[in-house]
Parts: C-alpha cells; structure tokens; sequence
C-alpha cells in the first residue's frame, strides 16, 4: 500500500486506494464500517489500511458492498467467514454475491476492446489481482431496514441500478458525502477521461439504467464524492452527477 493511499475526507471518513479499486472506512471510535474490499489481491492491503487507522478486522460492525464485481466483493466472503461480519447488499444483488449468475464483463469482451488504450494493461492487472477468481459468498444479507443504517458514518443506501441490477451508492448525509462505487467514477485506467463519469460502456450490465441512476445521484446533498475508481472529487456531487450525465450523451 503506497504512503498517499488512505486520504481522509471528514471526521472518521477515510477514502483509500487500492491497487485499481477503492474501498471506504468510516470510523466511530473502535467501531468501523468497512464498505466494499477490492480484489482479492487487495487483501493485505485493505487489513493494512484498517490497521493504520487503529483497528482490527474485528472492528468491524458490518461490510456494505456497493455491488458483487469481484473488484469490489474481493475479501467479503473471508471476512464473513474469518471474524464473523455481516456482509450487507441490496436484495437485488444478493444472488450476484452467491454467483447465481454472473453480471460482469466477460474476457471475451474485454479481449475484442483489447485495442482500446489501456484496456490491455488494465486487463492483466484484474487477473492477476483475482478478477477471475471465485468469491463467490455464502451468507450475503440484505439491509436490515430502510433509511440510515446503525452503523458507523449511518450510511443510507441508495439503489442505483444499470452497473448491475442491485448496484447501490452509500450517502452521508452529515459529513456530504457519497460513496458512488461504479455508479459515478471519476477516472479509470481503461478511461481517457478525468474527472466524474461513467465507467465505458463494456463495463455495464444495463447503460440505459446506469445512466437514469446518475439522476438519483444528483439529487443527494453531497459536496465530496467517494468513487470505486480515481481520486477523491470535491465539488457539488448533484453537478458532477449532471456532468457524467452530459458525456455520456
């Protein structure tokens, strides 16, 4: 993990990169919530990054996982099963943790854009890192209610389908903060585009939806934005939300 990886955005509200994902820490004393987990690969990664902020796995009241993309579902089922966290996800995603079915980009796919710059180097870092491993879990759990969630940072769900069908950003209200995971990036390696944005198009199971989701995303009162890819975005979150919005048209 690089020095400049953890980079705190608000009181308890820490962003950290991982080696192509990112993955969130919110703090309440020695409590956390621990929202998405990067690749597999990302492991010692996401456990250094809990132990530099002073907590162990055990801390850990709940992970929430803002869709089951192996990029962000990675360490899920070792947590759930090594320390006994609950693992939560929108119910409509729940049969995508269980590998039910699969709502990811193909190798396929991903090999016919292969000329694409930096398709390619993307590609064999996911492989590498556990893109293709299986991470599949066996007690994903749904939320346990609707609106703020008892947990550290009381993140409140917001189900904004298209990434896949059960893809959900996490907001905070009081620290104006969205966490947007694939909904909302602000860069990617396979991206030629900086700033908010919608992942290229390979990467959605359903782009019409994803991209009708970035109105629900305008609508939350938010001025910093937490993405799945890129840096930290400062900024009205309702403006970069519109933004995307126009590119992708």
């Amino acid at each position: 993990m690089r020095e400049d990886a953890i980079v705190e955005v608000a009181a308890g509200v820490h962003l950290v990169h991982g080696s192509n994902t990112n993955w969130v820490i919110l703090s309440e004393g020695d409590a956390v919530t621990l929202i998405d987990t990067g690749y597999p690969g990302d492991r010692p990664d996401v456990l250094a990054s809990l132990d530099a902020l002073g907590h162990s796995p055990k801390a850990i009241g709940a992970v929430l996982i803002t869709h089951a993309h192996n990029d962000h579902l990675g360490s899920a089922e070792y947590l759930s099963s090594s320390f006994g966290v609950p693992v939560h996800l929108h119910e409509e995603e729940l049969p995508h943790a269980r590998r039910e079915f699969l709502q990811q980009v193909s190798v396929g796919t991903v090999m016919r854009q292969a000329w694409r710059p930096g398709v390619l180097p993307w590609a064999l870092h996911a492989i590498r890192s556990g893109g293709t491993a299986d991470v599949r879990m066996t007690r994903p759990e749904s939320f346990p209610g609707e609106g703020p969630l008892d947990l550290p940072g009381r993140p409140v769900p917001v189900h904004t389908p298209g990434h896949t069908a059960g893809h959900c950003v996490y907001h905070l209200p009081d620290a104006g903060v969205v966490i947007s995971g694939d909904a909302l990036v602000s860069g990617h390696p396979t991206s030629r585009t900086h700033g908010p944005q919608l992942l290229p198009n390979m990467f959605h199971a359903e782009r019409t939806m994803a991209i009708a989701s970035l109105a629900r995303i305008e609508t939350l009162a938010a001025d910093v934005l937490l993405p799945g890819h890129g840096p930290v975005h400062h900024g009205s979150v309702g403006d970069a939300a519109r933004r995307a919005l126009e590119l992708a048209d």
